[in-house]
């Protein structure tokens, strides 16, 4: 389970307390830049990777060859999130590449900026909203453009014409009624047929969960993840999954990526990690979900490795259902000085779950393999690029978390980019209520926002258990936002705690005071730039902010906990008891764990409904003016580092380099070119 970054259009400032990541002096930041580039809601940065030099070359040759099996993953990830997405973007490619017009008219710039969004989200669905991006060029423009190419580089199907791609491509782009959100959320449809990801196939919602639903035993208490690597299909009338693996679908990225673990395979830095590629690799062969469960056995148990890498179908949000995994990867390196706050952190998850304030019947009696650590970002790929999370907590699989313990990592040079890229962009004069409340921002809030995430990741999702008996997929479409609620709860609940200060992870008793604060302020307020007038909130992690701020808010209204004031005709939140505030998550904490331990749909249902969706539309208005202001863009993502091998004469690697200075555009045209394995369509 990911934890997105909470507050990435806040400002921070770099780390000076103890126990914060380790950054680079100031000296050092003058000489980087991370801003790249903006357009649209986004920006790109880039991020550093301090400590690769220092890297043996057998780990530095490790971390290529990983690289590289990430990268051939891009094309999977398009044709997952819709049908249509590799041939929209190839089609585009083609004509940004070609084109012999006027590249400075309005429509060009338009359709550039089209371009740029589809590459950021990996399809042409927004990639936190879900909803269908608008167009602000012409489709007679597009049609003479692509008209105008050489339709050999068009991604036409077999017996095509140039005409007849536009007529089957432009309603899915220009069309508004045509696919126009990749993952419905709304209660009372059918999630499946009004969802544009490509996870299914002539599927109705009920046909799918009554097809999982036989494939369960509700006395196995070892289930594979059903679904996770397969498209559900009907042909014929009848119900089949095609499979993601070599000679199934996706054989042609699949083979690839399999190519270059076997690469990394040979430079393995012992026999567990070597033995983590091989089961990846099997699985891969044999698509096979025992397979993919004792390979999560084995890479959760490989704590000895410097370098760790996640590669594959991983997480289920895109899923309607909640599923269907994925494609991603990340390839990283252990922080070994920044390391040492999570090793505190999960060195006492015995006593933190003993403490929780859940009902003792859903608490874990013995809490094990839990291990964090804090790493630095190699490389993000699949759908942890452009946008990644700062924090990942894996496997997902209840049982094997149960049974083996689950990793936990921190995301060190993510986090410190997101700080360097914000620093002084006047988002906190605008939206925090005094100076008392900034002041203790820039005192606490970037060591207590990660202190957050650890919580979140490390102990938050890796606490509580499920009854005996209940499905883990029990809460369906709601299970990813009670999820994400539960982990952030526990986070919040427990940075309050003296237990941090007695840990020497905080200096200060009042330090989670910047956390609440920043927190309550996006749940009730500041998320909402992400969102488009009259939209309702969508996306699981915004819901789950929603939801907790939202709750707090009307629970404790009578005593005026957390009000919303009235300042120069701006709306700021106030919190007047910091106390009842922990209480308040404290209750909320117990209540989001009884639903998820008993699996109570209808409990996840009132509280998502009734506090994580609707917008108070005069309030979203004047989030949006005020944020217009600022010039600042809501969402982010990043451009990787380059990665080249160095060999001799013979061909032996002798280094491996890293160059920081490849641009957003390029870098999308170069992997579109070279890491582009999959035919335009994929059935």
């Amino acid at each position: 389970m990911k934890k997105q970054l909470i507050l990435m259009t806040m400002a921070a400032t770099l780390l000076t307390s103890c126990g914060g990541s380790k950054t680079t002096t100031t000296a050092e930041a003058d000489k980087f830049d991370y801003t790249v580039e903006q357009f649209a809601d986004l920006q790109i940065l880039r991020y550093k990777v301090p400590g690769f030099e220092e890297l043996t070359l057998k780990q530095k040759e490790l971390i290529y060859y990983l690289t590289e099996a990430a990268l051939e993953g891009r094309d999977i990830l398009f044709d997952q999130n819709g049908k249509y997405n590799l041939r929209i973007r190839r089609m585009l490619e083609a004509v940004y590449t070609n084109y012999q017009g006027d590249k400075t008219t309005p429509d060009f710039k338009n359709m550039e900026v089209y371009l740029k969004r589809v590459w950021f989200s990996n399809g042409i669905h927004h990639h936190y909203g879900a909803e269908k991006f608008v167009p602000n060029f012409s489709q007679e423009f597009l049609k003479q453009a692509v008209l105008g190419i050489d339709a050999k580089l068009l991604p036409l199907a077999k017996g095509q014409t140039a005409e007849q791609l536009c007529a089957e491509l432009f309603p899915v782009i220009f069309d508004p009624t045509v696919m126009p959100k990749r993952v419905n959320q709304a209660d009372g449809e059918d999630l499946v047929l009004t969802s544009a990801c490509n996870y299914y196939d002539g599927v109705t919602q009920k046909e799918a969960e009554s097809f999982y639903g036989a494939l369960k035993d509700p006395k196995d208490e070892t289930p594979v993840s059903y679904g996770l690597n397969s498209r559900l299909v009907k042909e014929n009338g009848k119900l089949e999954e095609k499979v993601w693996k070599v000679g199934g679908l996706y054989t042609q990225a699949i083979e690839k990526i399999v190519y270059w673990l076997r690469k990394a395979e040979g430079v393995a830095e012992n026999e567990a990690q070597k033995a983590v590629i091989t089961k990846l690799i099997q699985f891969y062969e044999t698509g096979n979900l025992k397979d993919f469960d004792e390979y999560a056995i084995l890479w959760v148990k490989d704590l000895d490795s410097r370098i760790d890498f996640v590669n594959g179908f991983t997480e289920s949000y895109g899923d309607p259902l909640g599923m269907k995994a994925s494609w991603e990867s990340l390839v990283n390196f252990k922080d070994l000085e920044s390391t040492h706050r999570t090793e505190i952190i999960s060195s006492n998850a015995q006593w933190f779950e003993d403490h929780s304030p859940v009902d003792k019947s859903f608490k874990k009696e013995k809490v094990k393999g839990v291990s964090a650590k804090v790493i630095t970002a190699a490389i993000l790929a699949g759908d942890l690029y452009p946008a990644t999370a700062i924090g990942i907590n894996l496997p997902n699989a209840n049982w094997i978390r149960a049974h083996h313990g689950s990793k936990s990592v921190t995301i060190g040079n993510i986090t410190d980019a997101y700080n360097k890229a914000a620093h002084g962009n006047g988002f906190n004069e605008e939206f925090v209520y005094s100076d008392a409340e900034i002041q203790l921002i820039d005192a606490y809030s970037d060591l207590t926002d990660e202190l957050h995430t650890d919580l979140h990741e490390c102990l938050g999702h890796g606490s509580g258990k499920l009854l005996p008996g209940v499905d883990p997929d029990a809460l369906k479409a709601y299970g990813s936002t009670i999820e994400e609620a539960r982990a952030d709860l526990f986070g919040l609940y427990y940075v309050a705690d003296p237990k941090l200060v007695e840990l020497g992870l905080l200096s200060s008793p009042d330090a989670y005071k910047a956390q609440y604060y920043t927190y309550l302020m996006n749940g009730l307020m500041t998320q909402l730039v992400r969102i488009e007038p009259g939209n309702t909130v969508e996306e699981a992690h915004m819901r789950n902010r929603q939801l907790i701020a939202r709750w707090v808010f009307e629970k404790g209204a009578a005593d005026k906990v957390v009000e919303l004031v009235k300042k120069d005709g701006k709306t700021y939140v106030v919190i007047n008891d910091y106390q009842k505030v922990r209480e308040l998550f404290g209750e909320l904490l117990a209540e989001i764990q009884r639903i998820k331990s008993t699996g109570d749909f209808e409990g996840a249902r009132s509280l998502v409904e009734n506090y994580a969706v609707k917008v108070d539309p005069a309030l979203h208005a004047e989030v949006l003016e005020r944020y217009k202001k600022l010039n600042l863009a809501p969402y982010k993502g990043f451009v990787n580092p380059k990665y080249e091998l160095v060999t001799d004469e013979n061909g032996n690697v002798t280094d491996v380099t890293v160059s920081y200075d490849e641009g957003y555009v390029e870098q999308m045209m170069r992997y579109s070119t070279d890491y582009s394995p999959l035919p335009s369509i994929n059935n």
